[in-house]
């Protein structure tokens, strides 16, 4: 065991974490960044379509309309203060990410060029705006070497294939963290004063994602082992537009560009789900909506999918039939949406330019996670209740500014208003703080279960027992849910929780590179998020956002205007055998505070 000590730590490497480490290490604290991944390789560079601010480059904008369509599109159950407080700042980070050198594309007149999104609208709904920061289709991307080449710039270290495994506690006060060096099997302790987690999500938890292999909801897990609770799991965001079987995204720049959805009979069918906003409407309402037609047997040639075209001469019909004057060519396509139409080309064999795309819903986003406030703390109860010394942001964290489904655009605007606010408020805490001690032996529960699992004799294998998670949460808890199949789903992860610690076993039982241990290690994570989701949403009994019930199709405002916080029993040992009872408290109220003030912001029935 080797020990570090460091002001803050900073875990994960993406989009929060690298702004959150810029922001603590300009404000004067010893920083360090641990990652199991090389810094450009975290998933933050997968996002394409855009980051959302109302600059008014292109439309007239307005940051409160920006709020405003980030409490609808989260079906009301975003904390409104925190939905003002990401619309507002959005506007100087992307500002700032422009001086930081981020090349965004331009209009004519040499302003960030800026194109529709999803639920993206002006006046409070009246019609929609351009408010997408875009980069070609490479948004994500670009974000991310910008901040890292900040951070190599202003001298943050990096502990990069530094696993982190668990959090360290003493008597109530977080103490560092405890990582996993990729290249030697050794165990390191990070003795810190705070610590923000921006670890990602969890999407590997369903068959059909657009999240990469890494993204196993670990650091979600490692503070869920330690008593902290998660908020608002019952919700995960399936994106409508997934490559047909792969799950690989197909951004929503592409619609904002002028992209339509088919059906199998060839008809444009969201003029019947959403006429006023049509394929523009917000993600849940487009998933469920592709659900509907492959269910009613209108997907292409009888499959479970339907075709998003953004051939010119489709585009060009129905943006002549809107009466607006713009027309697209192959040349604006290819120069748009660069990556897109390679995606396609080398895994699908289909060239966008000249044929429709074949999608289907694909696993994506979850808006549940770590509870914090508006300053990235970890709150630790229904009365927000802070834990001094621990943050998250990102994905990974539930602020909640996104409430039951995240508007398009918004997670990188997450990633940087949070990630930032979470760096200026660790650098300002660490300054007044002492490093709580280290236990005598506190690599000693982790290492107890690592050796568990590398010492396992059972006949079932890792991946064994992923497949089965895997399907059971994309039959049962996916786009469309009742309370008969997500009763089932949760019993079958409870039963491979069982096997998981009576009947593993791995073939690597080395220690350099041992991606076999590690791997088994991240499905006990996965297991753990597939869990709490199940109960949170067995639990709301009501349908919002991302969360639909077909045995209660209605949304519930009197019953269900509050946030899940699922917990384990208080005492229980981070890998206890078989799977306690999990605890539910639905006490935390959503902060309305706009609506107080306006009454656009009180709940009422989405239509676009």
């Amino acid at each position: 065991m080797k020990t570090h000590q460091f002001e803050a730590i900073v875990v994960g490497a993406g989009g929060a974490g690298l702004m959150a480490a810029l922001y603590a290490t300009k404000g004067g604290a010893k920083t360090a960044v641990i990652s199991k991944l090389y810094p450009t390789r975290s998933h933050t560079g997968t996002a394409q379509g855009g980051i959302g601010a109302a600059l008014g480059n292109l439309d007239e904008d307005n940051p409160l309309w920006h709020a405003f369509d980030t409490v609808k599109g989260g079906d009301y159950l975003a904390d409104q203060n925190a939905a003002k407080v990401l619309a507002e700042n959005a506007i100087d980070a992307v500002i700032e990410l422009e001086h930081m050198g981020l090349p965004f594309d331009r209009t004519d007149e040499g302003k960030i060029s800026q194109r529709r999104f999803g639920g993206h609208t002006s006046n409070f709904g009246e019609k929609p705006v351009r408010r997408a920061c875009h980069a070609a289709d490479r948004t994500g991307h670009m974000i991310l070497q910008t901040l890292y080449q900040q951070c190599i710039k202003h001298n943050v270290t990096f502990y990069d294939e530094f696993h982190v495994v668990d959090m360290i506690m003493n008597n109530g006060k977080f103490a560092g963290v405890i990582a996993l060096e990729l290249g030697t099997g050794e165990f390191h302790v990070f003795h810190a004063k705070a610590a923000l987690f921006a670890t990602g999500g969890w999407g590997r938890v369903w068959n059909v994602t657009s999240n990469a292999h890494s993204l196993t909801g670990d650091g979600a897990a490692v503070v869920y082992r330690r008593g902290i609770p998660l908020q608002d799991m019952e919700f995960y965001q399936f994106h409508p537009t997934g490559i047909y079987k792969m799950g690989i995204l197909i951004t929503e720049g592409v619609r904002g560009e002028g992209g339509v959805l088919i059906n199998g009979r060839g008809e444009r069918f969201m003029e019947k789900y959403a006429p006023k906003i049509k394929d523009l409407a917000s993600r849940d309402v487009v998933s469920r909506a592709i659900y509907l037609e492959i269910r009613e047997g209108r997907g292409v040639k009888g499959k479970d999918y339907v075709y998003l075209d953004v051939t010119p001469q489709t585009v060009n019909r129905y943006l002549a039939e809107a009466g607006e004057s713009r027309r697209i060519d192959a040349e604006t396509i290819e120069k748009k949406l660069p990556d897109i139409l390679d995606f396609c080309r080398t895994y699908l064999g289909v060239d966008p330019v000249k044929e429709p795309m074949p999608i289907q819903p694909t696993a994506h986003y979850a808006m549940g996670g770590i509870p914090t406030n508006v300053d990235a703390e970890v709150v630790i109860d229904e009365n927000w209740t802070v834990l001094p010394g621990l943050y998250a942001a990102g994905e990974v964290a539930c602020v909640s500014c996104h409430g039951a489904n995240r508007l398009g655009t918004n997670s990188l605007v997450d990633l940087v208003v949070f990630g930032r606010r979470g760096g200026m408020a660790m650098a300002d805490y660490v300054k007044r703080a002492d490093y709580a001690p280290l236990p005598a032996s506190p690599t000693a529960e982790i290492e107890g279960e690592m050796n568990r699992i590398r010492a396992g004799k059972g006949k079932t294998r890792p991946v064994e027992l992923r497949k089965i998670m895997q399907q059971v949460m994309m039959d049962h808890v996916s786009v469309f849910r009742e309370a008969k199949g997500m009763q089932q789903a949760l019993d079958t992860v409870r039963e491979l929780k069982a096997r998981y610690q009576t009947d593993l076993t791995i073939d690597d039982k080395g220690f350099q590179f041992n991606t076999d241990l590690l791997e088994a290690w991240e499905l006990g994570a996965l297991l753990d998020m597939a869990e709490t989701t199940a109960v949170s949403a067995l639990n709301r009994k009501e349908s919002r956002g991302a969360h639909s019930r077909e045995d209660a199709k209605e949304r519930d405002d009197v019953s269900w205007m509050v946030h899940t916080l699922v917990s384990r029993p208080a005492g229980t040992p981070p890998y206890p055998q078989g799977s306690p009872e999990l605890q539910l408290n639905t006490k935390k109220k959503v902060d309305l505070s706009l609506a107080e003030q306006d009454a656009r912001f009180v709940p009422k029935v989405r239509t676009y």
